[in-house]
C-alpha cells in the first residue's frame, strides 16, 4: 500500500469527522467526548498520552491513527528522536508485523517535522 501523504489525511479525516459529528447517535458522540478527554493532561501530561496513543496505534497497525498521533506528538513538542524512541517500543511490543506500519510512521514523521520546520503545524494548546 503507497504512502498516503499527511495533508490528504487530514482532509480525509475532515470530512469523515464532520459527518460522524453531524449524527444525532447518543453513543456515538459520546465516545468522541471520551476520546477527546482521554488525551487531556491529568495524572499524565496530554503530551505523553500522545505518544501512548502513537504506540498503541502501531501495535494496533491503524495508520489513520499513527498519523493523527504523530502529527500530534510533534505539535507537542517531541523530538524526532523522542518520537522515534516510542516507535522502537510498539516495534519491540507488536514484533514484525508492525514493520510496515513503521515504514507508514516514519514517512508521516518526516512531513510533519518538515512542516514544523517551516512553520506550518499549529501550536500547541494553551495548557502545555
Amino acid at each position: 500500500m503507497p504512502h498516503r501523504p499527511i495533508e490528504q489525511f487530514r482532509q480525509d479525516r475532515a470530512i469523515g469527522q464532520q459527518r460522524v459529528l453531524a449524527t444525532d447517535h447518543l453513543g456515538i458522540k459520546r465516545f468522541f467526548n471520551l476520546d477527546t478527554a482521554a488525551y487531556r493532561d491529568g495524572a499524565l501530561p496530554g503530551r505523553t498520552k500522545e505518544l501512548l496513543g502513537l504506540v498503541a496505534s502501531m501495535v494496533l497497525r491503524c495508520n489513520d491513527c499513527i498519523d493523527y498521533h504523530i502529527e500530534q506528538a510533534v505539535i507537542h513538542g517531541w523530538s524526532d528522536a523522542e518520537i522515534e524512541d516510542a516507535m522502537n517500543v510498539a516495534l519491540v511490543v507488536g514484533g514484525s508485523i508492525v514493520i510496515p506500519h513503521l515504514r507508514h510512521a516514519r514517512l508521516t514523521l518526516d512531513e510533519c517535522l518538515a512542516e514544523k520546520a517551516a512553520g506550518k503545524l499549529p501550536l500547541p494548546p494553551a495548557s502545555e
